[in-house]
């Protein structure tokens, strides 16, 4: 399923399809008052170039806007340095943080406690589109944890199924636009850089990057791979550099 556009994306969409409609106007009205064809073309290439410069802009600062959160260095991020890393960052926020055994979560990866409120989240690093298996886990782990609600985090989007579900049920979810947000929102300092995560935690080979369980070699048609040891809960598997 295709992914959702970000509130910025149609911003930005927005701001384009009215400045196409500034310059029909504008050269339109321009040869409508004078009827010259010179005149036209002046006011014409003059807009295009404000358009293109405007554009730029926009990019500009789209580009400078990401690379200040640090999203690109969370996309090269393993799963279990994905919830370290959002465990600081909600700790930055003033949450109590406590990060749920890496088997058997029961749907929540991490517990935040702040202001009376529980929360469970699951973190979800992911390439694509989240589904709806992860929203129906987090409703589930609402009980489990006797949370007053849950939130599912991506670095990614949800589908559509997902998003309707999440929307009958107690469940928040936070995309990637939403993250980026909630990143640049935070003081420097208060929570580390993606970078430094994954620095202080390099994910042995034999462990499961998604899930913290322990990685065992496996012999499939196409060879020796390692598979984690919690399939078919996690089918994580990465392929074996022996033989």
């Amino acid at each position: 399923m295709a992914r959702r556009k970000s509130k910025a994306k149609q911003q930005e969409e927005f701001i384009q399809a009215l400045l196409v409609l500034v310059i029909f106007a504008s050269i339109l009205g321009t040869y409508g008052l004078t009827k010259s064809f010179q005149a036209t073309i002046i006011v014409t290439v003059l807009a295009i170039a404000i358009f293109i410069a405007v554009l730029t802009m926009i990019s500009i600062q789209r580009n400078e806007r990401l690379k200040r959160s640090g999203i690109a260095d969370i996309d090269k991020m393993e799963g279990v340095q994905f919830e370290k890393y959002l465990g600081f960052l909600f700790q930055g926020q003033g949450y109590k943080v406590q990060v749920t055994k890496a088997s058997g979560d029961y749907g929540a990866d991490l517990i935040l406690q702040k202001d009376g409120k529980k929360i469970a989240v699951q973190a979800k690093r992911y390439s694509k589109n989240v589904g709806i298996k992860a929203v129906q886990e987090a409703q589930a782990s609402i009980a489990h944890y006797g949370a007053t609600e849950a939130w599912v985090v991506t670095n990614s989007d949800y589908t559509e199924a997902a998003s309707e579900l999440a929307k009958s049920n107690r469940v928040r979810l936070i995309n990637r636009e939403a993250l980026v947000e909630m990143i640049l929102a935070m003081n420097p300092g208060k929570a580390p850089a993606p970078k430094a995560v994954i620095a202080a935690m390099p994910v042995d080979e034999k462990t499961c990057p998604r899930c913290g369980n322990k990685l065992v070699l496996r012999t499939g048609s196409k060879g020796q791979f390692y598979g984690c040891s919690s399939f078919p809960k996690c089918r994580y598997m990465k392929k074996s550099s022996v033989g």
